[in-house]
């Protein structure tokens, strides 16, 4: 990509999404596990993009660099949750949280899905954004907000 100013890792069909979105609208960051083609499906666009080689943390650091989160929800930020540490901040879920708030330079505080409710929330995503996140649950959904 010969672009200013955009992140390298930020392809075409990724920056089309992106832009496509309007405020409010939701993306989906799914790790390596997650069953993102048949999620993706049921999506706005129905688009799936592949970021196998990024993880999380560096993909939504990417997105963020480029699109705003939501300033009128208090929520901005979803993850789901292990079902076997309910309530638990794992390490993925707290360094995504940390990176918000940082690039937003405000407090962000991710809310906690139950696992079997984050796939219908998935699937009324604007799209999909499957990475190559290693850590389990490592699963979010970014609101975005007004540019």
């Amino acid at each position: 990509m010969a672009l200013k100013n955009i992140p390298g890792i930020l392809c075409p069909d990724l920056l089309w999404i992106l832009s496509a979105m309007g405020h409010g609208d939701e993306l989906a960051i799914v790790d390596k596990n997650f069953s993102a083609c048949r999620v993706s499906k049921k999506t706005v666009t129905g688009k799936l993009v592949s970021m196998n080689a990024a993880s999380a943390t560096d993909t939504i650091a990417a997105i963020l660099a480029v699109m705003p989160l939501d300033h009128f929800v208090e929520q901005p930020l979803m993850h789901m949750e292990d079902p076997d540490q309910a309530g638990t901040m794992l390490p993925v879920h707290a360094d995504v949280e940390l990176l918000c708030s940082t690039v937003e330079k405000r407090s962000i505080k991710s809310r906690p899905i139950e696992r079997f409710a984050y796939y219908p929330l998935a699937e009324t995503c604007f799209a999909v954004v499957h990475t190559g996140e290693t850590r389990p649950y490592g699963n979010f959904i970014l609101k975005k907000g007004v540019v």
